[in-house]
């Protein structure tokens, strides 16, 4: 029985995720110049993954 094609993605190139995760979405602040240290981690602000 073969495997379904949605499975067998594994090699394939990554796509661009629509969501960041915390630690990204701080370093995307901090190239930007929004994020001072001391800042807290939680409650961010909406950011675009880069392209």
């Amino acid at each position: 029985m073969s495997m379904h094609r949605s499975l067998k993605a594994g090699s394939k190139v990554a796509t661009r995720r629509n969501v960041l995760k915390r630690f990204e979405r701080v370093e995307v602040l901090k190239k930007e110049g929004r994020w001072k240290e001391g800042d807290r981690g939680r409650g961010l602000p909406k950011t675009k993954p880069p392209a």
